[in-house]
């Protein structure tokens, strides 16, 4: 008898949707399920929300600076209700947009949990009861959540997942984590006026970035008021009349309003069936697979981060694509995980591609490295004393460019562009050659000597 579906995706996320709208498109029969809203972390309660609190805290320094520029606005107060509820607005517009997709494409979605009971078979979870389901082909595509340390009392704090829906805004804050996600929250936080502890079990925050651009962040943060206590291990959380207090070894506890861990994602394998189907997972407890997203089980796939690849929205997308071009488009290709261009939204944002000037004097040995600091033209009139890092690795032998990297103002939106010509090979000639967007902050790009 033939299988319900060609194509049975767990996972409705960026990578899972990609996927199945794609493997539709070539004439494939897909059914799709999801147990929360359409969209996964990215759009729900990831990079999409977060980087619209961005955006409206932003606002607190723009208006101070308006000031310099003639503008005379002697309110500003702030209603985090408002911001928050547009935001969650406006997730919802998106999450109807995807359930528009999968159906204008006529993709069957599960409103539920699924769980594999085989290499074939599915079974579908929902308040309306159980029934199952086969596929010929099965992708799983259902993400990582974050990731809460097992401590007494850790369930005291929240993670990424809750910010977004907190009642109010509170006076003080403890963030557990030196990754994108902790420094990003700092400097949302911070801006709309909320006292802000970074806590980093190591001396070091952002790690994979260039040791430049994290220095120069950390020293800007520290003197916005930004508060980092490094080399700190927590030992256990506990309620106080007036929030939280954690407890940390060899030093005396900290007490804020909230507690907000971001120490790392873990991939979603938990209750899929996974052992039942045969599939094998990595030291990580994510899925193993090989390059073109297979795992160890002929007729089950996986994308997105709960492979643990690379944990970035677009590169689950592409792993979606190749996926669905490969096994059902007859167009096979890989996804290539070298030089992916990345981000930081902070207070300033970092932004980054290539590689790190200490990874290129390991791989390649002889490098040359060209840097701007300066002080943004609106930063100066402003009065504002904040500088911009710009950063160019030069492969010595043969005058590639092989990493860009940059801190300051609009520096993701800036990088995207400059990743093209990192991923293309461009020498630093080809940059010297390409003549000056003047006034601007990217013409430093071309201008390094």
């Amino acid at each position: 008898m033939p299988h319900d579906f060609d194509l049975f995706v767990i996972g409705a996320g960026s990578g899972g949707v990609r996927a199945a709208r794609v493997a539709a498109g070539y004439g494939a029969r897909v059914g799709i399920a999801e147990e929360h809203k359409v969209g996964g972390t990215c759009v729900i309660r990831g990079c999409v929300p977060k980087k619209l609190l961005v955006y409206g805290s932003h606002f607190a320094e723009d208006l101070v600076d308006a000031r310099r520029f003639g503008w005379d606005l002697p309110s500003r107060g702030f209603d985090w209700p408002t911001l928050r509820d547009n935001v969650l607005a406006e997730v919802d517009r998106l999450n109807g947009i995807y359930e528009t997709t999968l159906s204008s494409h006529d993709v069957a979605l599960h409103r539920g949990r699924a769980e594999l009971v085989d290499a074939h078979t599915i079974r579908l979870s929902s308040a309306d009861g159980d029934r199952t389901v086969t596929a010929d082909k099965v992708l799983i595509a259902t993400g990582a959540r974050p990731l809460v340390p097992k401590l007494p009392g850790a369930e005291l704090g929240i993670t990424s997942n809750e910010v977004f829906h907190l009642e109010h805004l509170p006076k003080s804050v403890v963030i557990a984590g030196g990754g994108y996600i902790a420094n990003e929250f700092a400097g949302i936080f911070h801006e709309l006026g909320v006292k802000v502890t970074l806590i980093n079990r190591t001396d070091v925050i952002l790690r994979q970035y260039e040791a430049a651009l994290r220095d120069r962040l950390m020293q800007i943060s520290t003197m916005k008021g930004i508060r980092f206590v490094l080399n700190c291990e927590p030992t256990g959380v506990e309620r106080t009349d007036g929030g939280i207090r954690l407890t940390r070894k060899g030093d005396d506890p900290l007490d804020a309003d909230l507690l907000l861990w971001a120490v790392g994602r873990r991939p979603n394998v938990e209750g899929l069936g996974l052992e039942a189907a045969g599939v094998a997972l990595t030291e990580k407890h994510a899925i193993a697979v090989d390059a073109e997203s297979r795992t160890n089980v002929d007729t089950i796939w996986a994308v997105g981060d709960v492979t643990d690849r690379v944990q970035l929205t677009p590169v689950a997308i592409r792993e979606g694509q190749a996926f669905a071009d490969t096994v059902f488009g007859n167009k096979p290709w890989t996804v290539d995980h070298s030089c992916i261009p990345s981000a930081v939204f902070s207070n300033p944002p970092i932004a980054s591609v290539g590689l790190t000037e200490a990874a290129a004097k390991n791989k390649l040995g002889q490098v040359r490295i060209y840097a701007s600091d300066f002080r943004p033209m609106k930063n100066v009139l402003a009065g504002r004393n904040e500088r911009s890092l710009y950063k160019l690795v030069v492969d010595d032998a043969s005058d590639v460019v092989v990493g860009a990297h940059m801190i300051g103002p609009d520096a993701p939106e800036i990088l995207q562009a400059l990743a093209i010509a990192v991923k293309a090979k461009l020498t630093k000639a080809q940059f010297d050659q390409t003549v000056a967007l003047h006034p601007t902050m990217a013409e430093e790009l071309v201008l390094m000597r």
